[in-house]
């Protein structure tokens, strides 16, 4: 394993974080500041308790997965999108590293970064509900290996775009969308019985409430589904990542 390499790129792409702190960090930090002032004091306080927690305390992690799948697949996508559209990505596949090393480089930063985005939220919703973690080292667990998962997608959607069109699209049209709908803000079991149903089809709702468990001991849907359905996807875009690397898919055209 060249680790020189793997923390070549993996400084570079800190380091492009940390030169655009205000947009990569301090803006996400912000919205999601106003939504807990929003949803949180503002509409919070005319609303009942969820499964025993304050209206406030029940949307953190729904808030928290909401910036986490954004950002590390706009982190991930845009790492490797732009050597492609720079044409240094050629330099990159002559290096003497491997596969696993670019990956490693690339998707560790995306999701150190998208850890830390998400760390800092959770510090910042202190400021304005009290909450309790029943469960840390499950929070942290999920924290990172949902991080690591949508690292990897924005990675493969990096590879696959042509355009900065593409680029923005999916993370955009499906990844925010399905994140909206899947509990952030409120309990599936609101849902009339058929909505409950469409709504066990989307991924998120399976990541939103095992994170949602690590915090209040609660959930919608079972931790050892929600546990299966974070590795599940982890090991599919594992599996994308290495066919495309084995194929030269995107990358040799």
């Amino acid at each position: 394993m060249n680790w020189y390499a793997v923390k070549a790129i993996y400084r570079f792409e800190m380091a492009r974080t940390f030169r655009t702190i205000t947009q990569s960090i301090a803006s996400p930090v912000l919205t999601t500041a106003l939504y807990f002032i929003v949803f949180g004091a503002a509409i919070g306080g005319r609303m009942g308790e969820i499964d025993g927690v304050s209206y406030g305390a029940f949307i953190i992690p729904g808030l928290i997965m909401l910036s986490l799948l954004s950002e590390s697949v706009s982190n991930a996508s845009f790492g490797i999108y732009m050597p492609k559209w720079s044409g240094t990505i050629y330099e990159v596949l002559s290096a003497p590293i491997s596969h696993v090393e670019i990956v490693l480089g690339y998707v560790g930063a995306a999701t150190t970064k998208s850890v830390m985005l998400g760390l800092l939220i959770l510090a910042t919703a202190r400021f304005f509900v009290p909450y309790e973690i029943v469960h840390p080292l499950w929070m942290l667990g999920f924290l990172v290996l949902t991080a690591l998962s949508f690292s990897l997608f924005g990675f493969i959607i990096g590879l696959w775009a042509d355009d900065f069109q593409k680029l923005q699209v999916i993370p955009l049209m499906v990844v925010m969308p399905l994140t909206f709908l899947g509990g952030a803000f409120y309990s599936i079991d609101m849902l009339p019985p058929l909505w409950q149903k469409i709504a066990l089809f989307n991924p998120v709702v399976y990541l939103i409430s095992g994170f949602r468990w690590s915090f209040y001991g609660s959930a919608d849907v079972h931790i050892a589904v929600s546990t299966a359905m974070v590795l599940t996807l982890l090991v599919a875009c594992l599996a994308l990542v290495w066919w495309i690397f084995r194929t030269g898919w995107k990358l040799k055209a």
